[in-house]
């Protein structure tokens, strides 16, 4: 596991945008009823659950139906595999308008106000003992599991922590770029006894926690004195950078619809803490 520190914005956008799939457009011809209606072109991953799906089920997926209706604009995709150089491969090369989730402040893209602000969890089996937090004497014993960031296998957040308090031999990386969301590989290794604690982004650990096949419980974790890296991220939309007309629409949208919004995210059992006010992203919301 690598303990150097990556860019936290490259850290975070990873975790967000990871999966697999195969790169291609999609929906290119519109029904009768959206004829006429300008597009609204998403650029999305097909197989990253809970935040997007080839068949729409992804709670990504039913905020940018949401949004597309709003604006009264024919929604469509553009799948893209989610490695290295994704945003100059999509949004880059002109192949879509929006990204529904990227971390607010991202350089490579014109981002809204944040819309949530989540943060890493603790997952462990229900019958298990809680995460007691990072200090020595409660890493011992116990078998971790974390989040690798790309290619280069960075540790996330929660890695840095368990580094700093001793843990390494008993510390099991999970690969974001894998056979699925490494957050589902993360729970099956939870209930089938591999790991005992899974440190994951909350988005995407309480979704796969929910849908375990053993019950699970789910606790916000901070980091320890020490660790500088932040352990809680605010989230926005992306759109290309200069299109000001499509962010200053978004940011109505955000504020118009937001309960709507909540909604789907409670759906999803998507953690959420505070944003911070007035700007989230002066308080730590810019991974």
């Amino acid at each position: 596991m690598s303990l150097r520190c990556p860019e936290r914005s490259v850290v975070l956008a990873a975790l967000l945008l990871a999966g697999a799939g195969a790169a291609h457009a999609a929906d290119a011809a519109a029904s009768g009823s959206s004829a006429g209606k300008p597009e609204l072109r998403v650029c999305a991953d097909p197989d990253n659950l809970p935040y997007s799906q080839r068949d729409e089920s992804g709670f990504e997926n039913r905020i940018a139906r949401l949004v597309a209706d709003d604006l009264g604009m024919r929604l469509s995709y553009f799948w893209q595999e989610q490695r290295r150089g994704f945003v100059r491969k999509s949004m880059g090369a002109g192949a879509c308008d929006l990204f529904v989730g990227v971390p607010a402040g991202f350089d490579k893209v014109l981002t809204t106000r944040p819309y949530y602000r989540s943060t890493y969890v603790a997952v462990t089996r229900g019958d298990a003992p809680a995460f007691a937090g990072f200090a020595p004497e409660a890493l011992r014993g116990r078998r971790f599991g974390v989040q690798l960031i790309g290619n280069d296998m960075a540790a996330s957040p929660p890695g840095y922590a368990l580094a700093k308090g001793g843990a390494v031999d008993n510390v099991t990386g999970f690969l974001v770029y894998g056979d699925g969301p490494a957050a589902r590989r993360m729970t099956d290794a939870l209930a089938s006894g591999a790991i005992d604690v899974a440190l994951a982004w909350g988005p995407q650990a309480a979704w796969f926690a929910h849908a375990a096949r053993v019950p699970m419980t789910l606790a916000r974790v901070a980091p320890p004195a020490g660790v500088a890296v932040p352990f809680e991220y605010s989230i926005a939309m992306g759109v290309r950078k200069g299109d000001t007309a499509l962010r200053d629409r978004l940011d109505a949208l955000l504020v118009r619809r937001k309960p709507d919004i909540d909604a789907i995210l409670d759906a999803y059992f998507v953690p959420r803490v505070a944003l911070a006010a007035p700007d989230a992203t002066a308080q730590g919301g810019q991974p």
